[in-house]
């Protein structure tokens, strides 16, 4: 199922904040409502996010009433901008705004074959997305055994994708195999995204999974309960993978009991100019933390510490999966050469 589709001027999407209780669509018509989409994880998840993003700059586009080229690559930079600024983390953002901004300067046409050409790229980067998961599901797939059981963080599924997912994508792909096999979901404080989003996910797919809240990981580990950890990224640097909070705990655990922990992610989400120490990490709202739902959970006035995604060294990493190949941790010495 696709979970961003362009018609006409308006993007829609999932809101995400309000699953699994309740399946409410998005229409989304301005440069403004998406920045806040992201801002406000109605829209979330790597690759769903360069997609998003994207669709952000071919709404500026199609609603632009600019005169001249030169005035509407202006309000194309702007609006980039803006998108740009709501999260930190995530190079997908970054990556889908350059990418339909610099096809739109490429285009020495009309302001009509500019605008045209900046929503058919948008569309590109949506389309290309749902390919590659399916890519990266075949490839990944090769990685689980019949009666594996997976331990997943956070939501890389469909939900966090175009289409299919990144993670769930392979899970997928093996279940679809035939492979029986089963899923281990994090619940993923603060906002539950494994509670809320992968069991949704799963469930409605027949997946068999088990929620456990974060701080069981290290105990269903040490009953031999899991054989394999699978999960997605924000960002992937010279070093290290930035995922969501948590992360890193999890990849230290399957370590310590010599269980294989993947990552998967398409290309886009390589950032190897960079190193972990280069990378902002967004630091959201106290509320996140102290509120579940509209419930108080903390006292008053309490010093919360809400950091959204952290680091995991590569050398708690046996593979990365991408559309294109795995590439084991014998081969990650390549990310730098790959950038010289």
């Amino acid at each position: 199922m696709r979970m961003i589709k362009w018609q006409n001027g308006t993007v829609i999407t999932p809101d995400q904040t309000k699953l699994p209780l309740q399946e409410v669509t998005l229409e989304v018509k301005t440069v403004a409502q998406m920045a806040e989409a992201i801002k406000a994880l109605r829209v979330r998840g790597a690759p769903l996010l360069g997609a998003a993003a994207g669709f952000g700059m071919a709404l500026a586009a199609y609603h632009s009433t600019a005169k001249t080229r030169k005035k509407l690559l202006s309000e194309l930079e702007t609006a980039g901008t803006l998108i740009k600024s709501q999260r930190p983390t995530a190079v997908n953002l970054f990556w889908g705004v350059d990418r339909v901004l610099n096809k739109a300067k490429s285009i020495r046409g009309t302001i009509e074959e500019v605008k045209a050409a900046t929503i058919l790229e948008a569309q590109k980067i949506a389309d290309e997305d749902a390919a590659q998961n399916r890519a990266m599901g075949k490839n990944g797939s090769v990685l689980i055994e019949d009666g594996d059981t997976i331990l997943t963080h956070c939501n890389a599924g469909e939900l966090a994708t175009v289409e299919y997912g990144t993670a769930l994508g392979i899970v997928r792909a093996a279940w679809e195999e035939g492979k029986k096999i089963r899923v281990i979901a994090d619940e993923t404080r603060p906002l539950l995204q494994g509670a809320r989003l992968t069991t949704y996910e799963l469930k409605r797919d027949g997946i068999p999974v088990t929620l456990i809240t974060d701080s069981m990981a290290g105990y269903v580990m040490s009953k031999g309960l899991v054989n394999k950890v699978i999960v997605g990224a924000d960002r992937i640097v010279q070093d290290a993978v930035f995922n969501k909070i948590g992360t890193y705990t999890v990849a230290v655990l399957a370590q310590d009991h010599k269980i294989p922990f993947y990552v998967a992610a398409p290309s886009s989400t390589f950032d190897l100019t960079r190193k972990a120490e280069d990378i902002t990490i967004e630091e959201r709202r106290s509320e996140e933390v102290t509120y579940v739902g509209c419930q108080q959970i903390a006292p008053n006035d309490i010093t919360v510490m809400n950091p959204a995604f952290d680091s995991t060294p590569l050398k708690y990493v046996s593979a990365i999966i991408t559309e294109k190949r795995v590439y084991y941790s014998k081969d990650f010495g390549l990310f730098k050469k790959m950038v010289q």
